[in-house]
């Protein structure tokens, strides 16, 4: 059965396992790598895959990644505070949900509310649309409804998706079809065999 759970340390090898995974297909952003410059009062933030291996770097990786969730947590004038979830089965990693508390004007054509990502060797099982299913209620809780998700104009897989969480389709931007979802129904936990 599928979970959402707030990223933790105990899932480190499975993380780094998906991560190579990401990267031999080349979706490196979604491997969790992160590369952000300091500006104003934001530090700035680097995790390579090399470093993520060490414990103690992953651990930091961690709490960068639920700071990040946190109003008044530093971070860069484009970025917007964002709630991370990790989608896992049992022991293992197998994407992450991301909720973005406000759209910037890049984020109503590209990212929208809501991006998920779902390893290779574990889609087409319905992690990703039990973890936008799971998501919908936390968007309520914020005031988001409907919430905007967006996907490739090729990427079926996600559109289906997005449809079966009760998407509308509004338009396409840029290459990106743009969804408005209902925040208003139960999360669905139906694994695909």
């Amino acid at each position: 059965m599928f979970r959402l759970v707030d990223p933790h340390p105990d899932l480190h090898r499975s993380f780094l396992e998906a991560a190579d995974e990401f990267i031999a297909e080349g979706r490196e952003p979604f491997a969790g790598l992160v590369s952000l410059a300091s500006s104003g009062d934001f530090p700035g933030a680097e995790f390579s895959r090399a470093g993520l291996e060490g414990p103690d770097e992953f651990r930091r990786y961690i709490d960068y990644l639920l700071a990040d969730r946190l109003e008044e947590t530093p971070r860069p004038r484009d970025r917007v505070t964002c709630t991370v979830r990790w989608i896992v089965e049992g022991a293992d990693y197998l994407g992450r949900v991301s909720l973005r508390h406000q759209l910037t004007d890049e984020l109503l054509t590209w990212g929208g509310h809501i991006g998920y990502g779902v390893r290779p060797s574990a889609r087409g099982r319905g992690a990703a649309t039990y973890a936008l299913s799971a998501t919908l209620p936390l968007c309520r809780e914020r005031g988001i409804d409907p919430a905007l998700v967006t996907c490739d104009v090729d990427n079926v897989a996600s559109r289906r998706t997005i449809e079966h969480n009760g998407g509308i389709y509004e338009d396409t931007r840029q290459g990106k079809l743009r969804f408005w979802v209902p925040t208003g129904h139960e999360p669905r936990n139906t694994p695909r065999q």
